[in-house]
């Protein structure tokens, strides 16, 4: 069997207020989630708990404050790994000493296939 390929979403996700780096790098993950459907797994009969693979990539301001672990379970099958890297957006808002959070999200899923 060998790894292939199979999707890439992307998806985006804030926080407008109280620069909480892990709700919107979540909201990021569940964007990128909500625009697709792998239908192709129950055609291919791959097992998700053996055969799939999700390679998630979060970019934030703040890389050490996402929580990988909650990035990880929003993830509903597959053998599961988050890098979290250097991106995003942060926008502060000096009137009230809050800042909106920006992140965006890559999910790569790979299929073990013959």
């Amino acid at each position: 069997m060998t790894k292939k390929r199979v999707i890439l979403e992307m998806g985006a996700g804030n926080d407008l207020h109280g620069g909480n780096y892990t709700k919107a790098a979540l909201r990021a993950v569940d964007d990128a989630l909500h625009h697709s459907s792998l239908s192709m797994i129950r055609t291919l009969n791959v097992d998700p708990a053996t055969g799939m693979f999700v390679d998630v990539t979060i970019g934030v301001q703040e890389p050490d404050k996402v929580d990988k672990a909650a990035i990880q379970a929003a993830l509903p099958y597959g053998t599961v790994t988050v890098n979290v890297v250097k991106g995003g957006l942060d926008v502060p808002d000096e009137a009230i000493g809050d800042v909106a959070v920006i992140a965006s999200a890559a999910i790569v899923v790979n299929l073990d296939l013959p």
